[in-house]
């Protein structure tokens, strides 16, 4: 009896944790919660999976966003990345620096998960960046960011676990093509490439999560070769940007070598010492980790175009993202975020 009594307990505790995760990931509520899990057997991930595939009426204050039965879908998005349909042009729609951001998102850590997704769609509005590169993404975080932030075109460097994702703002950046390069890897990691244009001038446009830990240095130094060279033999007429969470130490960039025409962005602005350190755990405290780690793992890499008479890029700005904690005291990831801007030199 003892036992089968443990036993419930541990069962009601899973539950509970279960319909916590799915409120925060979803902010719907215990009742929607529990109606999705009980049909899927109290799987998260596919409860997650049946609410998302489903058309919900959106209802844009998070504490009451909820799926009623008693109304009729809407199939209209909410875009938080523009104040409304009605709102005055964009100034940064007439800028001619192409802007970026570049995020390791860690979606795989689900507490107060939508309420930092909310806080990633507030940088968007408030930098309007034309592209951004997103790490560790999961399909309910890509689902809540297709509803918030339909200004985007969203392409997904896989759909299990997690991935990368690259946004590009519609009305400033075309998309051409894209592709996944496969690496060798111990942790489902690869390339995204994304072929695009940008008032008219063609972009090259990669993201990557490289191998993560001390331990995989030799494997993640294969993936940084292969990264160097998609950008070296590139076409002459094309700008190269690579971003993302690389996990790199500067003594594996050594080793390996940089291309003669490949730049390290940070390095290239001259070393801000404010954006140093992308991953840090002096100050972030989403891990409560008991030690000091402080690292530019999140970096950015530029070829520019070398054809006579197009239109060459180069590194004017960037700064660190996500250093103020949010309401729930935590910040949007463990990782800060990375904005760039290029300017025709």
């Amino acid at each position: 009896m003892a036992s089968s009594n443990q036993n419930g307990e541990t069962d009601t505790q899973g539950r509970t944790s279960a319909c916590e995760d799915f409120v925060g990931i979803t902010s719907t509520d215990e009742e929607v919660a529990r109606k999705f899990l009980r049909k899927n057997d109290w799987i998260l991930e596919r409860a997650l999976e049946e609410y998302f595939d489903q058309t919900i009426a959106v209802d844009d204050s998070p504490e009451t966003s909820k799926m009623s039965p008693k109304k009729k879908p809407s199939t209209e998005c909410i875009d938080l990345t523009g104040e409304s349909p009605t709102t005055s042009k964009d100034p940064s729609e007439e800028s001619e620096e192409l802007s970026l951001i570049s995020w390791n998102v860690d979606g795989l850590d689900l507490e107060n998960l939508a309420e930092r997704a909310r806080g990633l769609c507030s940088f968007l509005v408030l930098y309007h960046p034309d592209v951004v590169f997103l790490q560790e993404l999961i399909p309910g975080y890509v689902d809540y960011l297709k509803k918030r932030a339909v200004s985007y075109h969203i392409i997904e460097g896989g759909e299990d676990c997690y991935f990368t994702g690259i946004m590009l703002k519609k009305t400033r950046v075309k998309l051409v093509e894209s592709e996944i390069v496969n690496f060798q890897t111990n942790q489902m990691r690869n390339l995204l490439v994304a072929q695009a244009t940008y008032k008219g001038q063609k972009l090259c446009l990669m993201t990557s999560h490289l191998e993560s830990c001390k331990d995989q240095a030799a494997l993640r130094m294969k993936q940084l070769s292969l990264v160097m060279q998609r950008m070296t033999n590139a076409p002459d007429d094309v700008t190269v940007v690579f971003g993302g969470d690389t996990n790199l130490r500067d003594t594996e960039v050594a080793k390996v070598g940089l291309p003669a025409n490949v730049l390290d962005v940070w390095e290239k602005l001259g070393k801000p010492e404010h954006c140093r350190y992308t991953w840090d755990t002096k100050v972030n405290s989403n891990k409560n980790a008991k030690y000091v780690s402080r690292c530019r793992f999140d970096r950015v890499y530029l070829r520019p175009a070398t054809e006579e008479g197009v239109p060459r890029l180069g590194p004017s700005h960037m700064t660190v993202l996500g250093v103020e904690p949010l309401d729930c005291r935590r910040y949007i990831s463990d990782h800060w975020g990375l904005y760039c801007c290029f300017a025709p030199a």
